[in-house]
């Protein structure tokens, strides 16, 4: 069956600014059909929502399958699923149907699969109830359902008690969900099919690819385990690993502060088995927030199984940060041995965060003592076109004055800072080049001598 589990999860949902957490990635794998034979009910929704084209898709998808398994089991399209294993076809609208028993006739399967047709609601409850009425509980065979639906439940009971109870004797569920047509609830595929969701739940909005879904499960069921297995997997540059647990099997090792590699020489080659491995990470920054652990992570093994796992992200709370420059490049330089002394070129140095301040003087005329004055500043940089740019405001209160008479008054150093990256003219990345400004001021009293008029009057 070949790997049919890979999964990568967190211990953690949320760290500080420089805090760690843990890394648990996780694999299992089955051996080949024909080593471990394996009963698979096929449950397929027949419901009104159906007709059409996603009906014909999924006839399409189910006979692909069952061709694949037939091939599998014997390595040839005999007409016999082979080596001890069965198919069977379960259907289900407003109620669900036994259309087969778990046989090996690949022409009754198809038979089967061609004579559905759409109609009705959407009953789960008795689709996995039937389903589960296949199997022998005597059988040492494995235990497969595969559940397609394009709907929510609208009839029966509670789907999750039956599904649950499957899993619990050892059935592996597979969904398949078909979101066109109205959607399917997602959280009750994941609730139905055997962990971990990303290797037993598939979910396309488009009915053309259902054939090929069914086609790519057949294949991962018929696979046999996998060996020479290599994982690589490297966190994002503001995580750096810190250390390594010994994995259930195979070897860990560390290739650099950012990357490891776990290698398994054999997994469920004669045996359904998994393995795990756990490294610690620290973030390092300067990221925050909603931040991507993943920089990249592969799998690769001598059987060619395509394997992917989750990409997982934790929460830093790192404050309101702000990092408006980046680290500089290390230059690096080697000193040869028997030498006390090294001569080199570093290369060019360019400035960082240039900008100019401007800083402006004015003077309001004939302020007349006791009176405060607002005064606002605008400034405005122009481009070569005459369009003006905002760069700042100020808002100041300027305090009254205490002479006899109205007076001038200056005010001095109103400072604004213009970092060069707002440059508009042609000479980014110098402060050698031109650059225009306009300031606009706007000044009024505070204090007045107008007292409010009224009268309170009461009959």
């Amino acid at each position: 069956m070949g790997v049919t589990n890979s999964n990568k999860e967190l211990d953690a949902a949320q760290i500080e600014c420089g805090g760690s957490f843990k890394i648990k990635l996780s694999l299992t794998a089955e051996p080949d059909i024909t080593s471990n034979p394996t009963d698979i009910v096929l449950i397929l929704d027949r419901s009104r929502s159906m007709s059409g084209s996603p009906l014909a898709n999924l006839k399409n998808g189910a006979k692909a399958f069952i061709d694949i398994i037939n091939e599998a089991t014997d390595g040839a399209q005999d007409g016999q699923i082979g080596y001890g294993s069965h198919i069977g076809i379960v259907s289900f609208s407003s109620t669900a149907t036994q259309d087969t028993q778990l046989i090996t006739s690949v022409a009754d399967l198809k038979d089967a699969v061609d004579a559905l047709t759409a109609d009705g609601f959407t009953n789960h409850e008795d689709a996995f109830t039937k389903a589960l009425a296949l199997f022998d509980p005597a059988s040492t065979n494995a235990k497969v359902m595969v559940m397609f639906t394009d709907g929510v439940t609208t009839a029966g009971g509670d789907p999750n008690t039956v599904a649950a109870a499957a899993k619990a004797q050892g059935v592996i569920i597979y969904c398949i969900g078909l979101s066109g047509n109205g959607g399917v609830d997602e959280q009750a595929l994941k609730d139905w099919a055997s962990d971990p969701d990303s290797a037993y739940v598939a979910i396309t909005p488009n009915d053309e690819e259902l054939e090929d879904l069914f086609k790519d499960l057949a294949r991962n069921i018929a696979k046999p385990g996998a060996t020479d297995i290599v994982i690589t997997d490297t966190v994002a540059p503001c995580f750096r690993i810190t250390s390594l647990s010994s994995p259930s099997k195979g070897t860990a090792s560390m290739i650099d502060m950012n990357t490891v590699e776990w290698k398994i020489s054999e997994l469920g080659v004669s045996k359904s088995e998994g393995a795990v491995f756990e490294f610690t990470v620290e973030h390092i920054g300067p990221c925050s927030g909603t931040v991507e652990v993943n920089e990249s992570i592969t799998y690769e093994d001598e059987e060619g199984n395509v394997v992917t796992f989750p990409s997982p992200t934790i929460e830093v709370d790192c404050g309101l940060v702000v990092c408006p420059e980046d680290c500089p490049k290390p230059v690096d330089i080697t000193i040869e041995g028997c030498r006390d002394a090294v001569e080199y070129d570093a290369g060019e140095v360019f400035m960082e965060s240039l900008g100019r301040i401007v800083q402006l003087d004015v003077t309001l005329r004939n302020v007349c003592p006791h009176k405060r004055v607002a005064l606002a500043v605008l400034l405005n940089e122009v481009d070569s076109g005459g369009y003006e740019h905002k760069r700042g405001m100020k808002i100041l209160t300027i305090p009254a004055h205490n002479r006899q008479s109205c007076q001038d008054l200056t005010v001095r150093c109103i400072k604004f800072v213009l970092p060069e990256d707002l440059n508009t003219s042609s000479s980014q990345g110098s402060i050698c080049g031109t650059r225009n400004f306009k300031a606009r001021f706007i000044a009024n009293y505070i204090d007045n001598d107008f007292e409010r008029c009224c009268c309170d009057i009461t009959v």
